[in-house]
């Protein structure tokens, strides 16, 4: 309304201006006109090479996506070959996506037996003619609120509409129509037409079919058939034309059928956008208490099962996640398998099921891995750049050793390094080692590494080097050998939207950011928005707290809809949850924002190895840092009055917490035990007061 806005003045300036090369574009013009540059049209049934860089359909990849640097995101997001991610989900069969009453109302519609289509007078019922084709006199009254009768002689008598026989039954056509059932089925039409009535079509059969099919819901040839009074066999090749044109489509669409089915393209877009459009209505959204609820569930903490089949599950629901060794193998594992032990990974890595690699250093005692299944590293690690030039000697010699050789021990990497790197000693050489580890360039086939790294140190013992654990077993190899380098980033990134699926149960914008998905939402945006049309997955508002688009698959939603908080009634023990802060069962502080807390911003939860999170019913109460000095409380959890108890309980669960020895409370909220609110309560928890705050003895 104001073209002199300053707003909208400034957005045509910066488009036409900054974002659009007009001058380049005036100067080809100019050269078009002059004919110093030729113009071929070319109509091609997808993008050319050249053209699919500059189409993006799914615009709301960069309303979703923010936290990357914009050239990175469209980098990630047209690297997406739209055909190759068609071609991997394989051929749409919608029967299981299209809603039976989805499909009922739209055929409705379409053939006018909805109320508000119904013809109303004479003029009317010629619409209806023209637009359905023929139809029998009781056809037309089951869509015509007149008398129908009187109307069809008034339009016969107008030379408007005729009567005429096709497939043995009397019905009725528009005038106009007649030259095209004479010519496709031989229907002879009455004297006394206009002469351009009477014109020979092109493909009378073909126009006929294309009316068939954009007035009803998929079909099948025989219906079609059996409508015109014709054989299969001689509708097929005006179908299949049809089909060459893309005016028509051919899969298994219609529920319940047996048989594959046509149908107009607008019309299956129209019944795919109307049924995602109910499925979406159909879920409200739940809390994210809930949602805290949910996931520990869905990834089976307290599970009872175990052996290597169920290990082998959990290696799956976590692979590619960073996690610190520590936390992995002393709680992460022992909560999902019920007799876990390290030895398990020993043997699954032994016989090649699984891979680990490093992912950072923390400390000298520690660092975080991310475990894989043999058949799935190569689609989910990205080929990795040549780092030999920018690395130390030793370091390259090692990796160039092992491009050479291939796995080997660690005795011949030393051996061979005595004599490339000679001032290197031993104990330097194993943190070589560990650089190399941590910085994700090479692993090895067994846990014995990692396993010798968390070991405690004995008395008197050498002083151990950082990053210089004594490393046994196995033999080293390079991370890069495992990377499947004829995958594209359209498989890649199909495999990490499963692969988020699995773990969570449902995609969005934060758990992308939370997990650093190469290229951030955007390029999983458009596979899940396939994966969507497939009927693989559904989007919607499923969780409260995450934004804008949320993806699941059906089954799951349920499973989030039914994680409510149980109808226990609290009493003296009320149930209280405890997670690692590090676990990916527990969303607080990743996928979902941390709840206020009572205390200072140097008192703000982190998720780091050795914090816990106290939980009830999917609520945060309490949240225990490391080495249990510093304690955090969630005011939403401890100071309201209908959940007093839990608070209590949560109190008494703290001294569980500790691995051994006393369990020593120095703050609360950033301040001092004896200054805070909380103190009586821990007293009657079992604490006592200490000099440096109140201390329970640890207990299994």
């Amino acid at each position: 309304r104001y073209a002199n806005f300053p707003i909208v003045l400034e957005t045509y300036r910066q488009a036409l201006s900054d974002v659009f090369d007009l001058a380049a574009l005036r100067e080809l013009l100019r050269d078009i006109r002059s004919r110093k540059v030729r113009v071929d049209d070319v109509e091609t049934r997808g993008a050319s090479p050249f053209a699919r860089s500059l189409v993006f359909a799914y615009v709301a990849a960069y309303i979703y996506e923010q936290d990357a640097p914009l050239a990175e995101r469209k980098a990630q997001a047209l690297t997406l070959d739209r055909q190759l991610l068609g071609e991997l989900l394989g051929q749409s069969e919608l029967r299981e996506l299209i809603d039976p009453e989805v499909l009922q109302q739209l055929e409705d519609e379409l053939q006018h037996r909805v109320p508000e289509r119904h013809a109303r007078d004479a003029d009317e019922v010629h619409d209806l003619l023209r637009l359905l084709g023929d139809l029998s006199e009781a056809e037309i009254a089951a869509r015509a609120d007149c008398d129908v009768a009187p109307a069809l002689r008034q339009l016969a008598d107008e030379r408007r509409a005729i009567p005429v026989k096709v497939a043995g039954a009397a019905r009725w056509i528009a005038a106009e129509q007649a030259a095209v059932y004479r010519d496709a089925l031989g229907v002879m039409p009455p004297p006394g037409l206009p002469a351009g009535f009477l014109e020979a079509p092109d493909n009378p059969l073909g126009v006929l079919a294309q009316r068939y099919a954009k007035t009803h819901g998929p079909f099948v040839t025989a219906d079609l058939a059996t409508r015109l009074g014709l054989r299969p066999a001689q509708l097929e090749p005006a179908l299949r034309a049809l089909l060459n044109e893309g005016l028509l489509v051919q899969g298994e669409i219609r529920p319940g059928g047996s048989q594959l089915d046509w149908c107009d393209a607008e019309i299956l877009r129209r019944l795919k956008r109307r049924t995602l459009a109910k499925l979406r209505d159909a879920v409200a959204p739940v809390d994210a208490a809930t949602f805290g609820l949910f996931l520990p569930r869905w990834q089976e903490l307290g599970s009872e099962r175990g052996g290597m089949a169920r290990l082998l599950e959990v290696v799956h629901q976590l692979e590619g996640l960073e996690l610190p060794w520590s936390a992995l193998h002393q709680t992460l594992l022992p909560a999902r398998v019920a007799d876990f032990s390290v030895d398990m990974l020993d043997m699954l890595a032994a016989t090649g099921q699984i891979v680990w690699i490093g992912a950072g250093a923390l400390g000298t005692r520690d660092g975080r891995i991310r475990l894989y299944r043999r058949e799935q590293v190569g689609q989910l690690l990205a080929p990795p750049q040549d780092p030999a030039a920018e690395l130390p000697d030793a370091q390259a010699f090692i990796l160039d050793h092992l491009q050479r050789r291939g796995a080997s021990f660690t005795f011949e990497l030393e051996q061979a390094g005595a004599q490339a790197v000679p001032d290197l000693d031993r104990r330097e050489f194993q943190a070589v080692l560990w650089d190399l580890v941590w910085a994700g360039l090479i692993t090895n086939d067994t846990f014995a590494p990692l396993r010798t790294l968390s070991a405690p140190t004995r008395r008197g013992g050498r002083a151990r080097k950082a990053g210089g654990a004594v490393l046994g077993g196995g033999r080293w190899s390079l991370v890069s050998h495992l990377v499947d380098a004829s995958a594209d980033d359209t498989s890649r990134t199909l495999a990490r939207a499963n692969q988020l699926l699995d773990r969570y149960g449902l995609v969005s914008r934060e758990i992308a950011a939370a997990e650093s998905v190469p290229g951030g939402f955007g390029p999983l945006y458009k596979v899940l928005s396939a994966l969507e049309e497939a009927g693989r997955v559904r989007r919607g508002y499923f969780v409260e707290g995450l934004s804008g688009a949320q993806f699941a698959r059906p089954g799951t939603i349920d499973r989030i809809r039914d994680a409510q908080p149980g109808e226990e009634i609290l009493g003296d023990t009320p149930p209280i949850d405890r997670l690692p802060a590090v676990d990916p069962a527990n969303p607080w502080g990743s996928v979902l924002p941390w709840p206020e807390t009572g205390g200072t911003q140097g008192s703000r939860p982190k998720r780091i190895p050795g914090a816990w999170l106290l939980l009830h019913q999917g609520q945060p109460v309490l949240y225990l840092g490391p080495k249990g000095r510093q304690l955090t409380t969630f005011p939403s959890g401890l100071a309201s009055d209908d959940v007093r108890a839990a608070a209590f309980a949560a109190l008494q669960e703290l001294p569980k917490l500790a691995r051994r020895g006393t369990l020593v409370i120095e703050k609360i909220d950033g301040g001092p035990v004896a200054d805070s609110p909380y103190l009586a309560q821990l007293l009657d928890a079992g604490f006592v007061n200490d000099y440096r705050g109140v201390a329970a003895e640890a207990f299994a």
